[in-house]
């Protein structure tokens, strides 16, 4: 697949400095006007934001436009401290847009670190939001490349609604510590790839929202992190079925998990989540390396009287090794009203304190080949 054939003509160059935009200076005005003169070209045009210190309020940039636009950036673009300053959900926010480049080895600072202390996401649901350093929304034919999001306010990226949207050599930095700042998270979209990627922050590295379809997440690091997770599902009667997700060549380090499927038991949704491949993935002392959780209940806001009504099935987890942080390198805790079908194990070789790691399942009989601890039963003992 060609990731980047929608942007092969010859373009017209813009400097966000013609439209007034200056170091230290807020250039929010500036690419909101360059944006406009170059979504009604009818020939492709290079927005260029060069080295140098930016500050940013909220950008809302809009399609359809006539022609291919990359946004090209190489300098640091800061936004406002406190949240009720930035203006908006995002720094920055696409809509509606055809094959946007955005590229260079800029970054997109949202200073998140006194946000992090008003409010903590990561231990309650009645918090406030705070913001993301950026938002996509319904775009097709489209590519990140090179970019680094810092130390956004909550979650750094919010893939909403795209077809063919790929993220390539990107880059995603944020403190072990800081609450609620998701790297990728994707929803409802369609055929899109994480390849080559960075990611070290405070929640899921790459988090797959309900109407996730055709996704692929190649080779990219993941940690300090919660790790690469499917879910969490179910809470809502609205939600869309998860389709084909293969998550390989990966490298996971010092995770709270490694690769995660989660619902939420005694909650309405009942979508299916199927093709799910999890495949070539090292694992560097990570806490439960391979789970499937169909209890999940975070900080115990939340019942387990009902099993979930997610129906998991046909997920393959292949070539994992690697070191685990608990004793359980595998945990497959499926739903007793619908139990996982279809779960294939081969060749996962994890070691816990130098012993090979166990799996623990429940309401699943995988079929296991190769080399690939066998399954064991939950302990009822009492935590």
């Amino acid at each position: 697949m060609c990731y980047n054939c929608f942007h092969l003509t010859q373009s017209t160059t813009l400097q966000i400095s013609q439209f007034g935009g200056k170091p230290n200076g807020n250039i929010a005005k500036a690419l909101t006007s360059a944006w406009t003169q170059a979504c009604a070209s009818t020939s492709a045009v290079k927005i260029v934001i060069p080295k140098g210190n930016y500050q940013m309020t909220h950008v809302l940039l809009k399609g359809p436009c006539k022609a291919p636009i990359e946004l090209y950036v190489d300098g640091i673009i800061k936004a406002p401290v406190k949240p009720q300053d930035v203006g908006g959900n995002e720094i920055l926010r696409f809509d509606y847009v055809n094959a946007l480049t955005m590229s260079g080895n800029g970054v997109f600072d949202g200073q998140g670190s006194y946000a992090w202390t008003q409010s903590d996401c990561s231990k309650t649901f009645n918090c406030k939001f705070l913001g993301m350093n950026f938002a996509f929304n319904f775009l097709n034919n489209s590519i990140i490349r090179g970019i680094t999001s810092k130390d956004s306010k909550q979650f750094h990226i919010n893939v909403l609604g795209c077809n063919n949207f790929t993220f390539d050599g990107f880059k995603v930095i944020a403190p072990h510590d800081s609450p609620n700042t998701d790297g990728i998270h994707i929803g409802r979209s369609k055929v899109v790839n994480v390849l080559n990627t960075d990611i070290s922050t405070g929640d899921d590295c790459v988090s797959l929202g309900d109407g996730s379809k055709q996704v692929l997440v190649q080779n990219v690091k993941c940690g300090p992190g919660h790790g690469i997770s499917v879910g969490s599902l179910g809470k809502y009667t609205n939600e869309e079925p998860v389709d084909d997700i293969t998550i390989k060549d990966c490298t996971i380090k010092g995770t709270q998990n490694g690769v995660r499927i989660k619902t939420w038991p005694s909650e309405p949704g009942a979508i299916t989540i199927t093709n799910m491949r999890f495949e070539d993935i090292t694992m560097d002392n990570v806490s439960n390396p391979v789970i499937i959780d169909q209890e999940y209940c975070p900080w115990n806001q939340c019942t387990k009287k009902y099993p979930s009504k997610i129906k998991i099935s046909k997920v393959t987890i292949k070539n994992i090794k690697g070191t685990s942080a608990t004793k359980e390198g595998v945990i497959l805790s499926c739903s007793s009203d619908v139990p996982c079908e279809g779960v294939e194990i081969s060749n996962v070789d994890l070691k816990f304190n130098g012993a090979p790691a166990i799996a623990v399942c429940s309401n699943v009989k995988p079929k296991i080949t190769g080399t690939a601890p066998a399954c064991t039963a939950p302990s009822t003992k009492k935590q």
